[in-house]
C-alpha cells in the first residue's frame, strides 16, 4: 500500500485520538502531558520490535504517533504558562513533558525488548 495512505490513515487515528484524549483531561496541560508520554512509549516500543514490518511502523510510527502527540501545544502551553506569571509551573511543564517523553520511549522500548 502507498505510504502516503498509511501515514494519512494512522494520522486521523492519532487525532481522533487526541481529540478524545482532550476532551476526558481538560485541564490545561494534562492532556498533552498524557498524549506526550503515551505516544512516546507507543513509539519506543514500535521502534525495538513490536512493529516487524515497515507498513505497522509507517502507520503507527509515523501516522498514529505523530498526530497524536504534540510538541507544539506543549510549547504554547508552557509559554503562555510563563507569560501569565506561573514560572514555575512553566519549568515543571517542560521538565516533565520532556523527562517523562524521554522516560517513556526508553520504558517502551524495554516493554517490547521483553516480550520478543
Amino acid at each position: 500500500m502507498n505510504s502516503v495512505l498509511l501515514v494519512g490513515a494512522g494520522g486521523v487515528l492519532g487525532a481522533l485520538a487526541r481529540f478524545g484524549v482532550g476532551s476526558v483531561l481538560s485541564a490545561r496541560t494534562r492532556s498533552t502531558l498524557a498524549v506526550n508520554v503515551l505516544g512516546s512509549f507507543a513509539l519506543g516500543a514500535l521502534t525495538v520490535g513490536l512493529a516487524d514490518g515497515t507498513a505497522l511502523l509507517t502507520v503507527f510510527g509515523i501516522g498514529f504517533c505523530g498526530a497524536f502527540t504534540t510538541f507544539s501545544s506543549f510549547a504554547v502551553e508552557t509559554v503562555e504558562l510563563y507569560e501569565d506569571g506561573a514560572k514555575r509551573q512553566a519549568v515543571e511543564n517542560a521538565t516533565v513533558n520532556l523527562l517523562g517523553a524521554l522516560l517513556a520511549v526508553g520504558l517502551g522500548g524495554w516493554v517490547a525488548a521483553m516480550l520478543n
